[in-house]
């Protein structure tokens, strides 16, 4: 019998589905080496390029669920190119920003476009892979997002270092422009057509209040220092501490009607999911915003050009992606202690950077030191999502999955307001050295606070798998 089409083409889709989240972790960390470039460029303020790269990561996180529910009803093809295609737009609009208010509007549309784009890529897979193929399908995913940190600084170093048709930062988001265009041309060719289901409704109302919660709690942290500190900005974060009580009132009301709410507050009534989440949230704070540290620091402390700030974290990455493949093994063999551990080990790797910074920052001590925490990290982020899983009963899987990747951006976003924000806040006084230590200080703090999650929820008995 002959084999479907889609079947015969599928590692083909394969690669174009992924180049779309390939773009969209690139996105998430190329920003990073820019900042000092694109700062510089539209004399922009401190708070104001913090909220370049957390509007992203909150945008879509408050529309991922709705992006994956879209694909559902009306069709996994359609939703990825329509994802595709404003992404792209998007990153020209970036390119074109004249201010730094335009930048950080196209950043929300990137955000809200990769968050319609990405819930198709993992159900793409899904579908198109039942058989013993799709471990090696999710392996080929897991390595490709792992590389996307690296290219991201790597590409973005090159790309100003190159200052191609004097564009600048800009080519960093141009570049998107021909991807873009020759991925959602090869998805047009390639993906099979499904026509979705059609049916239920969305909870856009809770989308709505959720985005405008988050927008309302961060968004003063990044302006405050910028705005000295003005007593109203609490108010505005204390109405989105209000708007977020609100929201989860808001579910449990779409859920009780029948319908289907943004999230599944039935899950919160785990409590080992609930440490999982808290121990999800502690660990990604402490993510994307020691990389930016990281870039403020080597660019503006030391002084390194773009190129040679992007070029110093590719020993993380390929650190990051070796453990990744030892984590997933050791996580198998003893459990949450495989995450522990490498919690440990990235707290030791942030603290023997913090020495080597108060030693003057020797550049090959610091490039080793990145890579021990690099290593920390790909042993825990590999196998986290799984064990934390692990606790949710098969019927509530997607619900559970859905809820963790918003956690896992909105602590993106957060991370960024307030590691990032201390290091702009501590440097005109400390000098970039200081900062550098208390941003330092801090993220080991967090993620200690995520072994102690993680030790904690070993200690509760999960549900039996439904």
């Amino acid at each position: 019998m002959e084999t479907p089409a889609p079947l015969r083409h599928r590692w083909w889709i394969l690669a174009v589905v992924i180049g779309g989240q390939f773009m969209f972790v690139v996105d998430a960390f190329i920003v990073n080496v820019a900042i000092p470039s694109i700062r510089a460029d539209l004399q922009a303020s401190g708070g104001a390029m913090e909220a370049v790269i957390a509007i992203y990561q909150i945008a879509f996180a408050t529309l991922v669920i709705t992006g994956g529910r879209l694909g559902d009803m009306y069709g996994r093809k359609r939703l990825y190119l329509i994802g595709l295609l404003g992404f792209t737009a998007a990153s020209i609009d970036c390119g074109l920003a004249a201010s730094s208010a335009t930048l950080i509007l196209a950043r929300l549309a990137q955000g809200a476009a990769a968050a319609l784009m990405s819930p198709q890529v993992l159900a793409t897979i899904h579908t198109l892979f039942p058989d013993a193929a799709r471990a090696r399908a999710f392996a080929v995913f897991g390595i490709a997002l792992g590389l996307g940190g690296a290219t991201g600084f790597l590409l973005g170093g090159w790309l100003i270092q190159l200052d191609i048709a004097a564009l600048g930062w800009r080519s960093v988001f141009f570049v998107n422009g021909p991807i873009g265009l020759g991925l959602a041309a090869a998805a047009m060719v390639l993906m099979p057509g499904d026509a979705g289901r059609a049916t239920g409704g969305l909870d856009l109302r809770g989308a709505a209040v959720l985005f405008a919660g988050l927008l309302c709690l961060i968004s003063p942290v990044l302006a405050a220092r910028d705005m000295g500190y003005v007593w109203w900005l609490w108010v505005i974060e204390a109405a989105g501490a209000a708007m977020l009580l609100a929201f989860i009132r808001l579910e449990r009301r779409v859920g009780q009607a029948g319908r289907t709410p943004l999230i599944d507050l039935d899950l919160l009534d785990d409590r080992r999911f609930v440490l999982g989440i808290a121990a999800t949230a502690c660990f990604f704070t402490a993510n994307i915003s020691v990389y930016l540290v990281v870039t403020l620091f080597l660019q503006g402390g030391l002084s390194w050009s773009a190129l040679q700030a992007g070029s110093s974290v590719l020993p993380l990455a390929l650190a990051f992606v070796v453990a990744s493949r030892h984590g997933a093994r050791r996580a198998a063999a003893v459990g949450i202690r495989a995450l522990i551990e490498g919690c440990l080990l990235e707290a030791a790797g942030l603290a023997a950077v913090a020495l080597v910074v108060a030693d003057g920052a020797p550049q090959i001590p610091l490039i080793l030191t990145l890579g021990v925490f690099g290593y920390g990290q790909g042993l825990v982020m590999a196998p986290l999502f799984g064990a934390v899983l692990m606790a949710v009963r098969n019927a509530h899987a997607g619900s559970g999955a859905g809820m963790l990747t918003t956690v896992q951006q909105i602590a993106n976003g957060a991370g960024v307001a307030l590691i990032g924000g201390l290091y702009l806040a501590v440097q005109p006084i400390w000098g970039d050295t200081g900062a550098m230590l208390a941003s330092l200080l801090n993220a080991v703090i967090v993620i200690l606070a995520t072994a102690a999650l993680l030790r904690r929820m070993g200690r509760v008995t999960s549900p039996a798998a439904a």
